[in-house]
């Protein structure tokens, strides 16, 4: 983070200057800097590391993969990701959820709801307001970890949040919330909501292997998100 800049700088990398200038104008009405990029060239001329906050990168850049700019910014900087995609296009969803893509819409997108989903990237990464604290009730407790609902976080056993991406938080929530039975494939992906409508049956493989690295002690053994073969997934609070 920029720490002697009052506004989050986003770096909106896409190789369509009406996007670029759309883009531009909405950051700054909802209180961002902009700095646009035509292609992954210019991005990595703003410097290394790059002077960002964010960057928003367009998946289908002309004649270049926005995926290559972000596996290299995911394996050189600490750098919030939020990719923008078409409709239909599933194998790039897939590929950007395993570079660790922070979270992802489908173009044309609610500007609204981008503006929040950058929000809430940022302030997992620490630039934004102070953590809320939960109301009772609004927890759910599962081995050393706790979900605040309240608030979208998942805690570890010392109150330090485990960051977690839009979709990671969603599928999360709904198997906590639903304990303790065998929840088909199709039901996670309907609950996911509208921007996962088009996914396949990887985004779930892919979603649920990024949630054991993050839930459980050992994941290729877990105790908290099991795999019922043929049936989809069970959740245990307390595993028995």
């Amino acid at each position: 983070m920029q720490a002697d800049r009052a506004q989050p700088l986003i770096a909106i990398v896409d190789d369509d200057p009406n996007v670029r200038e759309t883009l531009s104008a909405l950051m700054q009405e909802s209180g961002f800097d902009a700095v646009c990029c035509a292609g992954i060239a210019a991005f990595h001329a703003l410097g290394d590391p790059p002077p960002v906050d964010l960057a928003l990168i367009d998946l289908r850049l002309r004649g270049e993969s926005g995926l290559t700019l972000a596996i290299h910014i995911r394996e050189r900087y600490q750098l919030p990701i939020v990719m923008l995609t078409g409709i239909g296009d599933e194998i790039d969803k897939i590929i950007g959820l395993e570079t660790g893509a922070d979270d992802y819409m489908i173009k044309p997108f609610n500007p609204r709801e981008l503006v929040a989903r950058i929000r809430a990237v940022l302030r997992r990464y620490g630039h934004g307001t102070a953590r809320p604290s939960a109301a009772p009730g609004q927890e759910i407790g599962f081995g050393d970890l706790r979900l605040d609902v309240q608030s979208r976080r998942l805690l570890d056993k010392d109150g330090e949040e485990i960051p977690l991406t839009n979709a990671e938080y969603r599928l999360l929530e709904y198997f906590a919330r639903n304990p303790n039975r065998v929840i088909p494939r199709p039901e996670l992906l309907e609950e996911l909501g509208s921007d996962m409508q088009r996914y396949v049956d990887r985004t779930i493989d892919v979603l649920i292997l990024r949630l054991r690295r993050k839930i459980e002690a050992v994941p290729s053994k877990p105790v908290h998100l099991q795999t019922r073969r043929a049936q989809g997934y069970l959740f245990q609070l307390s595993p028995g």
